[in-house]
């Protein structure tokens, strides 16, 4: 599902925008492009630290949109491209890929897991 222009959008640094939304209104929560790990089977793993709006609204509803996108990348029409993706998340604090995370990124204190369901291209 992660096809490889998103790929390329990963190797250059840009903005993430990751949204929940619980009870309440829509949450919104930054990081930066090269932060996003993907996995052999396709999740995105992102280091937090903060994120407690984003894991309260987890507890509610485990849906999230993320907004991600390069300049530098070719896109549908020109240089730039951008991806919206549909997904489930949940925080972690321990195993494998938790320990892989804390070493690449020593600030974290839980690693936030989002299964894609959707990747659509935007522009």
């Amino acid at each position: 599902m992660l096809n490889e222009t998103f790929l390329s959008v990963l190797k250059n640094e840009g903005v993430v925008s990751i949204v929940s939304w619980g009870i309440d209104e829509p949450h919104i929560v930054n990081t930066w492009n090269s932060y996003v790990n993907v996995t052999e089977d396709g999740r995105l793993l992102i280091p937090a630290a903060g994120m407690l709006s984003v894991e309260s609204d987890l507890a509610v509803n485990g849906r999230v949109k993320l907004t991600l996108g390069s300049k530098s990348v070719q896109g549908l029409y020109a240089m730039g491209t951008g991806f919206r993706i549909d997904g489930t998340a949940r925080f972690f604090e321990s195993g494998a890929e938790f320990d892989m995370m804390k070493g690449k990124f020593p600030f974290l204190n839980r690693v936030l897991e989002i299964s894609v369901s959707e990747l659509k291209q935007t522009v």
